[in-house]
């Protein structure tokens, strides 16, 4: 489902060249299932992840530029644009890095603070930051940005507090910039409850075991990317 803003799409200027993409959080979870299903597409990808031999072994299966580091930093934000740049600009770019915030989730009442703020700079700082890194290669190609969001960002969920209102704020992030950026796709994306270790943190390794596969999920974005529908939110 679709929530369309009514922005224009556009097919990439160069069609002939094999696309590119950056993916945040793709060591494991949906960023690793999603660059599995990008490379298998042909797709030339710079991947992103804190865990250095985690994030190897994605790019010796894939075939990805790999760059570790925390998306928090602003240096390693600059060698991720700088790649893309050597791609000659981003068709896509992923931003699902994602932190979880405070664990044992905690009422909003006793929500630490310092952790709210680490949460926002993980989770919309520097998503923001990546976006703005990029965006002229995004706009040369009229690429695409998703958000991954989640149901917690307008839902009001117990305990699920301050990981919601940074997925809100992605989300009206989101929403703004599709406004503004007319020329790329920009969707923010509700992928459902997955089998992830973030979701297993949050409900324990028995809660999290009925939830999808991200490989069943990634299909469904590379499915978006190709449909390229218009600007919005996206649930899968």
């Amino acid at each position: 489902m679709t929530e369309d803003t009514g922005s224009t799409t556009h097919p990439r200027t160069d069609p002939g060249s094999a696309p590119a993409a950056l993916i945040t959080g793709a060591s494991r979870g949906l960023g690793l299932a999603l660059a599995r299903a990008l490379a298998a597409e042909g797709w030339r990808l710079i991947i992103t992840a804190r865990g250095a031999a985690d994030l190897a072994a994605a790019a010796r299966e894939t075939g990805a530029t790999a760059l570790a580091g925390d998306i928090r930093d602003p240096e390693h934000r600059a060698r991720l644009a700088e790649a893309a740049h050597e791609l000659g600009g981003l068709d896509l770019l992923v931003n699902n890095a994602s932190t979880l915030g405070a664990v044992p989730l905690p009422p909003l009442a006793a929500y630490p603070l310092d952790a709210l703020s680490d949460a926002l700079a993980s989770n919309v700082v520097a998503p923001l930051a990546l976006i703005q890194a990029t965006l002229r290669g995004l706009r040369e190609r009229r690429g695409a940005v998703i958000n991954v969001s989640s149901d917690a960002a307008v839902g009001a969920y117990e305990g699920w507090g301050g990981y919601g209102l940074t997925k809100a704020a992605l989300d009206q992030l989101s929403s703004v910039l599709a406004v503004e950026e007319p020329d790329i796709a920009v969707w923010w994306v509700d992928p459902g409850e997955m089998r992830t270790r973030m979701l297993a943190d949050a409900v324990g390794e028995e809660g999290a075991a009925a939830a999808a596969d991200p490989a069943t999920v990634a299909p469904f974005l590379v499915d978006l990317v190709k449909r390229r529908p218009g600007s919005g939110r996206v649930i899968r």
